[in-house]
C-alpha cells in the first residue's frame, strides 16, 4: 500500500521527543531520525505541517511553580519551541526537504510571521511548515496550537508523536503494568476520563472541528509513514461512538 490516507496532516512533536534518552536539550541524532521519517511522508506527496513543543528546554508551568510570573514563564516556553523548530528545520533542509518556520511572535530575522494563506501556499508547493511560538499567547499549550492550526489550514488529521509511548492507556503503563491500551476513543472519553492525551482546550477544539487525532510512538522508525498510509497503530481519538479497549 503506497497511497496515503491523508493529504494534509499536522504532526505534533513534544519537545521531549527531540531530547531522546537524555531527557533534556536537543539530541541531533534523534532530530535527524525524525527528519528522515518526515521526508518519507513528504515523498508520498503529503502536505506536512508541524507543531513542536518546548518541554525539553523549558516548561511554563514548571517555571511558574518556581516563582516566575506565569505569563513570563509561558513566553519563555514559546521561545523554546522556536529553538526546537529551527533545529528541525535545519535537519530537514540538510536532507533536501524545503521547510519554512512561521512564528506567532514576530521575529523576522529568523522566521516568517504566521500568516494562514501563506502557510497553505507553502504546503501546496510541497514545503514543510513548522509552526513555532505556540499561538503567541500565554496560558495555552502547544497541544492547543496543533488543534488551532489544524483547523486553520484544514488538515485532515493530527498525528501526535510520543516518545516511547505507543498509544493511550487507562493509566501510566510505566507505573501501572496492568494499564489497558485503547485502540479507539472519543474526545468525550478523553475529557470525561481525564486521560491526559491533550489538554481540555485542545480536545474541545478537535471535537468541535471534527479533527481526528492519532497517538503513536515516534521512537519506532517509519511510524509516521505507516500512520499516514492508514496502518492502524497507536490510538485513534475522534468523535462518535467509542469501540472501547
Amino acid at each position: 500500500m503506497s497511497t496515503p490516507k491523508y493529504k494534509r496532516i499536522v504532526l505534533k512533536l513534544s519537545g521531549e521527543a527531540l531530547a531522546g534518552e537524555q531527557g533534556y536539550g536537543i539530541d541531533s541524532e534523534v532530530v535527524s531520525s525524525i527528519a528522515r521519517q518526515i521526508k518519507e511522508v513528504v515523498d508520498l506527496g503529503v502536505q506536512v505541517a508541524i507543531v513542536v513543543g518546548g518541554g525539553n528546554i523549558w516548561r511554563g508551568i514548571s517555571g511558574a511553580a518556581k516563582g516566575i510570573d506565569r505569563a513570563t514563564a509561558d513566553y519563555m516556553g514559546m521561545l523554546a519551541t522556536v529553538m526546537n523548530s529551527l533545529a528541525l528545520q535545519d535537519s530537514l533542509e540538510s536532507i533536501g526537504v524545503p521547510t519554512r518556520v512561521q512564528t506567532s511572535i514576530e521575529m523576522r530575522q529568523i522566521a516568517e510571521p504566521y500568516i494562514r494563506r501563506k502557510a497553505i501556499r507553502h504546503l501546496e508547493k510541497g514545503r514543510v511548515v513548522i509552526f513555532a511560538a505556540g499561538i503567541g499567547n500565554p496560558f495555552f499549550s502547544t497541544d492547543t496550537t496543533a488543534a488551532l492550526r489544524a483547523a486553520d489550514i484544514e488538515a485532515e488529521v493530527i498525528l501526535m508523536a510520543k516518545n516511547n509511548v505507543d498509544g493511550v492507556y487507562s493509566a501510566d503503563p510505566s507505573v501501572y503494568p496492568d494499564a489497558v491500551k485503547y485502540d479507539t476513543l472519543t474526545f468525550l472519553d478523553v475529557l470525561n476520563q481525564g486521560l491526559g492525551v491533550m489538554d481540555s482546550t485542545a480536545a474541545s477544539l478537535c471535537m468541535d472541528n471534527d479533527i481526528p487525532l492519532i497517538v503513536f510512538n515516534i521512537s519506532t522508525e517509519g511510524n509516521i509513514r505507516r500512520v499516514t498510509l492508514g496502518e492502524h497503530i497507536g490510538t485513534v481519538v475522534k468523535g462518535g461512538v467509542s469501540n472501547g479497549k
